[in-house]
């Protein structure tokens, strides 16, 4: 069993797993290394988002993350070496969020192995069709990489059957239709769509995007077994940057708040 599918399998009953987001190597190595490591003191698992020059599915608190971490001189390369670290402090799970050009440059194998050689746990490529993603998930697979798919409201049962039998780990569901970023609610469509993602999809689901304070993370992890928050937890930290203060205490402090608001809901 995987520490993902571990992880899903030991908050059963006990309320939805708090899975964090952090782009890595932001503002620089050594803070983004502290930054992930304070969020993994609360939250349940940990995507890591590889910096890329145009991130189509980030709204602008990721972009603006992104764009300080590759003039920091962060590259790919770095991730693994963040990976590593990080997993010689937890054994929670731990993801790569990248877009598909990073791992095309790297080349399938390489990538997958260099992951999985870190103690990464899976990937997720959101501009990667599963139509196209073959020689990716045969690289992912041979390495032990969970290679999480995604799903959005528009998406039609036949395709989410499909999505559920294809995805590892958990399928992502978007819980809003646009990019990454904060909103003030959740659209009164997500808790039908989660209704039917259940039905067509055997594995557990986790629900992103726009997810911004505890309320809305309780509310989503009523509805789900996991709940992603990225654009919240990083725009803490560039708060904090911003105030001269730690963003690492900032950031870990805010994911406590959300942790807390997801324990008990079940």
């Amino acid at each position: 069993m995987s520490r993902i599918d571990s992880m899903f399998d030991a908050m059963r009953g006990s309320g939805a797993a708090l899975i964090g987001y952090a782009t890595a190597g932001f503002p620089d190595r050594e803070t983004s290394l502290r930054i992930s490591a304070a969020l993994l003191q609360h939250c349940d698992a940990l995507e890591l988002g590889i910096p890329f020059s145009d991130p189509v599915l980030d709204g602008p608190v990721i972009q603006e993350s992104s764009r300080r971490a590759l003039e920091a001189g962060f590259r790919v390369k770095d991730v693994f070496d963040m990976v590593s670290a990080l997993r010689e402090q937890c054994d929670k799970p731990l993801l790569l969020m990248t877009y598909y050009n990073p791992v095309h440059r790297m080349g399938h194998g390489a990538f997958a192995l260099e992951a999985s050689r870190a103690g990464a746990d899976g990937a997720l490529i959101p501009d990667l069709p599963p139509e196209e993603g073959g020689p990716w998930v045969e690289a992912a697979e041979s390495e032990g990489l969970a290679n999480v798919l995604f799903a959005s409201m528009t998406t039609p049962e036949h395709r989410l059957r499909s999505l559920g039998e294809q995805t590892r780990g958990f399928l992502y569901c978007f819980a809003v239709r646009g990019t990454t970023g904060l909103r003030e609610s959740l659209a009164a469509e997500v808790a039908p769509f989660i209704q039917r993602s259940r039905v067509c999809c055997s594995m557990p689901l986790a629900l992103g995007l726009g997810i911004s304070n505890p309320e809305q993370c309780a509310q989503a992890g009523e509805l789900a077994d996991g709940v992603v928050v990225g654009s919240a937890l990083v725009k803490a930290a560039m708060d904090a940057i911003d105030a001269a203060e730690d963003p690492a205490l900032r950031a870990g402090e805010f994911a406590a708040h959300l942790k807390s608001a997801q324990v008990g809901l079940r």
